[in-house]
């Protein structure tokens, strides 16, 4: 009996081990389970039809077949693209909650709002993946023929030639100044006429109803307008043409510093994203970067797709960044509130 009882307590204990051993197994197994184990949410940090909208969806598609759980594009819209992007760097950095970076939210943000809620060195960037030029523009029927027409106006007449914007603080705000500066125009902020209005699109309407004389803007928000003989483009701020943009670059008319002046888009974090995390979509973002579908798309509105890596990414953002804001501080642009 004792015998009998004895082999049916190792029995059990035996059991009670093999049955410890194979939990804890599968709790090794879960805490190195390979990400993702579940869907990962993407926020736009916009509204729906904008540049960082369309951009951001237009990509998830390509990553829709190549990550293994949903790819959630979600818009968290408010304060300039502030409130979105504070939702991120409170996440949990776990790769489970990442968002489309843009110029706007990364850099012309911190680089112009002396009250922004988040600070650029928040986050974690595993790759910029597209590039906007910048295209300044008049309306089609214009007696304004090129650059130079332009800053011979203003320089003849100051505070009479206006520019359109998104509004204060975007990025057209601070491409109107940067670009006539460049130009020879010391100080745009008092010898231009600037013109905020809500959005993108009705910064462009603006020009076509000659409400204001140009805009500087992204190409990719142009591209359309250009493409029906709406509006004329004077140049783009890079050193090689863009498809379907007939003008001088800026290396062409001798302005090469002016290729800092860029949309661009990217996949940011909160920091401390694991390298784990960081090669997968380093390793997403190549293959769907080169999808057809989604070259076609971008190309035909004006972007440049040009992926690059984490710590190339860092340097391109961190450098714009450094550039819009001595830029800012030099002409007394900062918003304080």
């Amino acid at each position: 009996m004792r015998r009998l009882l004895k082999s049916r307590l190792n029995g059990a204990a035996l059991a009670a081990m093999t049955l410890a051993m194979g939990a804890s197994a599968a709790l090794t197994t879960a805490a190195h389970a390979e990400y993702p184990e579940r869907p990962i949410t993407v926020v736009i940090p916009y509204g729906p039809g904008g540049a960082t909208d369309i951009s951001g969806r237009t990509l998830a598609v390509p990553l829709g077949k190549l990550v293994p759980q949903p790819v959630l594009t979600v818009n968290r819209t408010g304060a300039g693209g502030a409130t979105g992007t504070v939702t991120v760097r409170n996440a949990d950095p776990d790769g489970y909650t990442m968002m489309i970076a843009r110029v706007g939210s990364h850099t012309v943000n911190p680089a112009m709002k002396a009250t922004l809620p988040y600070k650029l060195e928040e986050f974690d960037f595993v790759g910029v993946y597209e590039i906007n030029p910048v295209a300044c523009a008049v309306a089609a029927n214009s007696d304004i023929k090129s650059m130079e027409d332009l800053v011979s106006r203003i320089k003849a007449k100051p505070k009479s030639i206006s520019y359109s914007s998104s509004g204060v603080g975007s990025l057209l705000h601070i491409a109107g100044a940067m670009a006539m500066r460049e130009f020879g125009i010391e100080n745009p902020v008092e010898e231009l006429v600037h013109i905020p209005l809500k959005g993108g699109g009705a910064a462009a309407t603006a020009v076509l109803s000659g409400t204001a004389t140009f805009i500087c803007t992204n190409s990719s928000a142009l591209a359309s307008f250009v493409a029906n003989k709406q509006l004329r483009p004077l140049m783009v701020t890079t050193k090689d043409p863009v498809p379907g943009f007939d003008c001088p670059t800026a290396n062409d008319l001798g302005k090469p510093n002016l290729n800092q002046l860029v949309g661009w888009s990217g996949i940011a974090g909160p920091k401390g994203i694991p390298e784990e995390v960081k090669t997968k979509w380093k390793e997403w973002l190549a293959k769907a970067t080169t999808d057809k579908g989604f070259l076609d798309k971008m190309t035909t509105r004006g972007s440049v797709i040009r992926l690059m890596d984490p710590a190339e990414s860092k340097e391109f953002i961190d450098n714009q960044y450094n550039v819009f804001r001595k830029l800012v501080d030099d002409l007394g642009m900062r918003i304080e509130g």
